[in-house]
């Protein structure tokens, strides 16, 4: 027997008894398949973070106004201004613009991808009711025993303005604390001789000694004199959150305590004359930071 094969030819093999060659078929290798190419999943798109694409608010574009808003989704920090403000879960924040304001004012987005999103405002200016009288103004220096009482007073003051407590009621529209006749209007000035002298910084409500009033809106009392002070008399200040505060001044009364939550129309005290003040009257104050506001931009006209 011979056996003989080259590369691409059938193997013979001779056979004995009829000298036939018998043809063997070749042997069929299956080729190798190829390892099979591993396609990566195209990665989903990222989703947005949760709110709007820009600023979204309203309120009182005004002197002494103020707004309620929405940062946009995926903001890190957001500015009023030179001003910081302070978001919630759902970028919710609150912001004002004080009384001598300028005329525009730009909101600022800082986000988690990095882009930057701007959203100017146009603040309108007022007309305040400001009179012009003809003689000098007095001079402001204070006694060292007056300072020696009003220091610490002072800075009682500055303390319970810039408590944070976490209040919810800068959300609410606001209601009038007690109803009765405007003595006296916020933003209104003397000029005495060409030098202007402080402009009033709230709204005077006149009312009977004792008249009680409430809380225009939810907070956190952030001091509640025991003594009246030597100008603001019985004082009460109540925090708001987000940085806006309401004081009432010259009460004959307090009905609360500090650190007390208050609810929109609750009683907390009654109108008086104390401290230095011509009568009885309610004086109601309201600031954003440093940013004196008009409280008549909260409530509306009196019903």
């Amino acid at each position: 027997m011979s056996l003989s094969g080259c590369s691409g030819t059938a193997l013979e093999e001779q056979a004995p008894e009829t000298g036939q060659a018998e043809v063997v078929q070749p042997i069929s290798t299956p080729a190798a398949r190829p390892a099979p190419v591993s396609t990566p999943s195209p990665s989903p798109s990222p989703t947005p973070p949760p709110g709007p694409t820009t600023f979204v608010f309203d309120g009182e574009l005004t002197q002494g106004g103020w707004i309620r808003g929405q940062a946009p989704g995926g903001t890190v920090t957001a500015t009023l201004g030179s001003q910081t403000l302070t978001l919630d879960d759902g970028g919710h924040f609150f912001a004002a613009f004080d009384r001598d304001a300028g005329s525009t004012e730009t909101l600022v987005a800082r986000l988690s991808d990095g882009r930057r999103i701007e959203s100017p405002i146009a603040i309108s200016p007022r007309t305040w009711d400001i009179e012009r009288v003809n003689v000098a103004k007095r001079p402001s220096g204070s006694s060292e025993a007056w300072w020696k009482r009003r220091e610490p007073e002072y800075n009682a003051i500055v303390a319970a303005r810039a408590m944070e407590t976490g209040a919810t009621g800068w959300r609410q529209d606001f209601i009038w604390p007690v109803t009765g006749r405007i003595s006296g209007r916020f933003g209104r000035q003397r000029i005495y001789r060409g030098e202007p002298g402080s402009y009033h910084s709230g709204i005077d409500i006149a009312g009977g000694n004792g008249t009680p009033f409430v809380a225009p809106a939810d907070g956190v009392v952030t001091l509640a004199t025991t003594q009246p002070f030597s100008l603001e008399g019985y004082l009460l200040i109540i925090d708001h959150g987000q940085g806006l505060n309401s004081a009432f001044l010259h009460m004959s009364k307090i009905a609360v305590r500090d650190g007390e939550t208050v609810r929109q129309g609750q009683y907390i005290g009654n109108i008086g004359a104390s401290g230095r003040a011509t009568g009885p009257h309610l004086h109601w104050g309201l600031k954003w930071r440093d940013a004196r506001l008009d409280p008549l931009l909260f409530t509306g006209p009196m019903r």
